[in-house]
């Protein structure tokens, strides 16, 4: 990050999209403990802040009279909490644009800080819109892009804010140069064998970053939900189990992909099946390829367990992004944890590991084991991006020709 802080009002962009509790408290402070760095490294050089977040989608999620729920969607709600985490009072906007936040910022003293109300009660945040950028560019002199889980989305905040700044007057938080160069490990020249382990439940939300996988790994590990579209699109027998039928095709080219560059894909050899999507119905082990009518695979089974801990257990890099089943229900958690516990065991062995967003983070979150991997990305959607594209837009925003 450049050190040129000094005397400028600096408008962040930060992610404070964080869970509140019923009584709107902060239930999980992760988002702005991972802001800090680049929060304080800019007071520190004798500037002041103002910061400006989205919390939760208010547009979508109107009262009965269709009115925004402005209580709830409130960035104020978070005050208490981020003033106990910078250890200085912070100052608020009822709005991000308008009057009071003119007056408030231009009062702004260096070391000062001021919160900006929920960007996304203008619909203009979301459609990326000129002139709402405008306004809130004007509020500051210098421009700070720190939320990286919003940097695949061309939103007025994050994107369009960026062209009016100059080249000396705008950059990338420490945060996200965190992201950036954690991602490039695996990208640029990963320690090998380079192991990906793709979850989740649909096929279609990661062919290219399948393509992509296909180019960098060694091995990849499928498990989840979209792991059935593979099995049926090599003849198995998948009974109820989550099935993309449009993608058959899609999932024989992968295969096919994989074979032609040496890389080695895994399905789940056997798979745990039960009647009922819950912790309620039955339960029985059988192989993949032979569900029953009725029955759905729910997680991965013992066998691909043991054989997928085995190839994660002799990897130097590991990616690891989507649930291997349905971990929130207890019966059917067994192969994302045990998943987990091995990165963390080959990681303390000095491979590098990635956790790439999303419910790979609740998983590991839920572990215990997130201190005990390498890196755990704070954007799923845009370090998919990342990985597929090697760009995103609102890096391009900022960093232009550099």
């Amino acid at each position: 990050m450049n050190d040129n802080f000094k005397n400028q009002k600096v408008l962040v962009r930060v992610d404070f999209n964080v869970p509140l509790t019923d009584n709107n408290e902060v239930s999980d402070n992760t988002r702005i403990l991972k802001a800090l760095p680049t929060l304080n490294y800019i007071l520190n050089q004798g500037a002041s802040l103002i910061l400006m977040s989205h919390l939760g989608r208010p547009l979508r999620k109107l009262d009965d009279n269709g009115n925004i729920q402005r209580d709830k969607f409130s960035l104020k709600n978070i005050i208490p909490e981020l003033e106990k985490l910078l250890g200085r009072p912070v100052e608020f906007a009822s709005d991000c644009i308008g009057v009071e936040a003119k007056q408030k910022a231009k009062a702004l003293k260096n070391g000062q800080v001021l919160l900006l109300e929920n960007l996304r009660f203008h619909k203009e945040e979301t459609e990326g819109d000129e002139e709402f950028a405008k306004k809130l560019a004007d509020l500051g002199t210098y421009y700070v892009f720190n939320a990286f889980g919003t940097a695949h989305r061309k939103h007025a905040s994050t994107y369009t804010i960026a062209k009016f700044f100059d080249k000396s007057h705008k950059d990338l938080g420490l945060l996200v140069r965190e992201e950036l160069k954690n991602a490039n490990k695996l990208l640029d020249d990963p320690k090998r064998p380079f192991t990906s382990i793709i979850g989740g439940a649909k096929v279609s939300d990661k062919i290219k970053l399948l393509d992509k996988l296909i180019q960098t790994s060694d091995n990849i590990l499928i498990g989840g939900g979209m792991s059935y579209t593979f099995v049926k699109a090599l003849g198995g027998e998948i009974g109820l189990s989550l099935f993309e039928a449009d993608y058959v095709k899609t999932a024989m080219d992968i295969l096919e992909k994989a074979k032609a560059n040496n890389v080695n894909i895994y399905l789940p050899e056997d798979s745990t099946i039960s009647n009922k999507f819950s912790n309620n119905g039955e339960v029985k082990v059988v192989k993949s390829t032979e569900i029953p009518d009725e029955w759905m695979g729910l997680d991965i089974g013992p066998k691909a367990i043991m054989q997928y801990c085995d190839i994660i257990s002799k990897s130097k890099s590991i990616m690891w992004n989507g649930p291997l089943g349905v971990f929130e229900l207890e019966k059917f958690s067994k192969g994302t944890f045990q998943v987990a516990k091995e990165i963390a065991k080959a990681t303390s062995q000095g491979a590098f590991s990635l956790i790439g967003g999303g419910d790979s983070v609740s998983a590991i979150n839920k572990s215990g084991l997130a201190d005990q991997v390498s890196f755990i990305s704070t954007g799923g959607g845009a370090m998919l991006k990342y990985f597929e594209n090697k760009t995103l837009p609102c890096i391009e925003a900022i960093l232009g020709d550099d």
